[in-house]
């Protein structure tokens, strides 16, 4: 017999952590995991917009990371279990070489940025912007649970990392990043 993608066991609002226990769908845990779980599919939608082979290896790299950061929050601490790999600063370290290896490529940085340029960098600054919600449900999971947190750290610096793929995308195909300024908004454009 064929096994089925629905086990109706979540239609009451429920579901189970790694190690068995069950929690609200409205859990903190459930929160951040599913987050991250947006988070990736973010970085597949950008992955679809990018013929720069080297960014296209980086996020496959964070792909693969972010279900590893999946698992490390949908299991408590207390679980212990061969399948899960805990996030741990090894992880974090090949982040931080990608963040100063693309900034070396990248004019230096004078204003704020606006989310745009090509498909490609808006998409990545979504991403960005999905993994600093991300970190911050991990910050109010770790107010109420145990939780590793090398996971905020993790994601921290993947966010960093993000904004800087969104400029290097841009970069490469030669569009300027769309720069804030105060001074060239226009309030008349806007209905009362």
């Amino acid at each position: 017999m064929r096994h089925r993608i629905y086990t109706r066991t979540g239609d009451t609002g429920r579901t189970h952590l790694a190690g068995g226990s069950s929690v609200g769908k409205e859990n903190p845990r459930i929160e951040a995991y599913g987050d991250v779980d947006e988070l990736n599919s973010a970085m597949g939608l950008a992955k679809c917009d990018c013929d720069d082979a080297e960014l296209i290896a980086l996020m496959d790299d964070i792909q693969n990371l972010l279900f590893q950061v999946g698992a490390d929050l949908a299991a408590p601490p207390d679980v212990t279990s061969h399948s899960i790999t805990r996030i741990s600063p090894s992880d974090i370290a090949p982040l931080e070489k990608s963040i100063d290896r693309l900034e070396d490529e990248l004019p230096s940085l004078k204003n704020f940025i606006l989310p745009g340029g090509s498909a490609l960098s808006a998409r990545l600054h979504l991403a960005r912007a999905i993994c600093r919600r991300a970190e911050r449900h991990c910050v109010l999971l770790q107010q109420k649970e145990k939780m590793n947190p090398e996971v905020i750290r993790l994601l921290n610096r993947l966010s960093d990392l993000l904004f800087v793929m969104a400029r290097i995308a841009n970069h490469r195909l030669g569009i300027p990043d769309r720069t804030w300024s105060s001074q060239t908004r226009n309030p008349e454009t806007y209905n009362e």
